[in-house]
């Protein structure tokens, strides 16, 4: 099959082509002075759309109208911030192929949340044949946790499937990184319930603050230099992948979306994030935090600099680093050095 068949039709999404990665007199990729997904999409009827899409927080969960304003909005008033990142980059990343039954997971977050409803409204395009359904794994939530997912879900018409697993138990009493510990093994309780569901791919809802915070991490607390990637192969499921397709997403637009409807999400809902607030020690995940914050203090001086990081590792040159690793083998430049 040709490479433009496995592509969603831009013109029939509603955002035009885009996202090439911009070069300079030279004709080489040099860093985005603004996220390349911006420059195409446009406002069009956007503001015409603002008129038609009024705010309205007091309608009843189901209720029908509510619930088509949300839909329409993404297309409309959401376009160039959402719905236009959301397509292009599962066609830059090529996220979606023909035949895919894809489980989008569920965490009870608006970044989540918000992925759930554009993979229902791209599904009725179906320009490209594919399947999806909707994961939502409880590993422990309060009963009031619980009930704040499936009532969100209710509200914005996804038919989520919850399984339950005990993985805040099995974590809560570690003292070294049981947040990373926990997100493994969470990833591993999705791919083992999306394979059972005969799916061959799950959707997680990481977005572009997220990367370039991730790209930051690894130089600062990592002494490494990498990123969070569109798309992996699973190492422990074989067939499986995992996709990303909130990739170019910015947060605070995801922010908006959510304010705009007066939804509200949990933000993290483990019993350790608990525990911590009660002791009054704060955010588990601070240095996550701290680098919010630095690349905040950053963009002052550079307002590029968010689209800077991340066009970064889209531009690396291996002649000019000292070493790397490449499929799990570590190279250096003095292997090429005299020749």
């Amino acid at each position: 099959m040709q490479e433009e068949e496995n592509m969603l039709p831009d013109e029939v999404l509603g955002c035009q082509k885009g996202g090439d990665v911009p070069k300079d007199a030279g004709g080489h990729e040099k860093a985005a002075e603004q996220p390349v997904w911006g420059k195409k999409c446009g406002r069009g009827r956007e503001a015409q759309a603002d008129a038609e899409i009024s705010r309205d927080d007091d309608k009843p969960a189901g209720d029908a109208e509510w619930l088509a304003g949300v839909e329409k909005g993404l297309q409309k008033k959401f376009r160039k911030t959402i719905w236009c990142p959301f397509v292009q980059a599962i066609n830059r990343y090529e996220l979606i192929r023909p035949g895919d039954r894809i489980a989008v997971c569920i965490s009870g977050g608006k970044d989540s949340m918000l992925m759930a409803k554009l993979f229902q409204i791209l599904k009725r395009h179906n320009k490209i044949p594919f399947e999806v359904c909707f994961l939502v794994m409880d590993p422990g939530y309060s009963k009031e946790n619980r009930l704040r997912i499936e009532s969100n879900a209710s509200r914005l018409a996804v038919p989520v499937e919850i399984f339950e697993s005990t993985i805040f138990e099995s974590v809560f009493d570690i003292e070294k990184s049981p947040c990373y510990l926990c997100a493994r093994m969470r990833r591993g309780h999705l791919y083992n319930r999306a394979k059972q569901l005969g799916c061959n791919k799950i959707a997680l809802g990481h977005h572009y603050d997220d990367v370039i915070e991730t790209i930051l991490m690894g130089m600062l607390y990592g002494a490494q230099i990498q990123t969070m990637m569109p798309k992996l192969h699973s190492t422990n499921f074989p067939g499986m992948e995992l996709i990303r397709p909130m990739y170019m997403v910015r947060e605070d637009d995801i922010k908006a979306w959510r304010d705009f409807y007066g939804l509200q999400f949990l933000q993290c809902a483990c019993k350790f994030t608990e525990r911590n607030c009660a002791r009054g020690t704060g955010d588990t995940n601070s240095k996550r935090l701290e680098i919010k914050e630095l690349i905040r203090e950053l963009k002052k001086k550079n307002q590029y600099v968010e689209g800077n990081i991340f066009a970064s590792v889209e531009n690396v040159n291996l002649s000019t680093v000292i070493a790397y690793k490449e499929r799990g083998v570590r190279h250096n430049f003095l292997e090429w050095y005299d020749e």
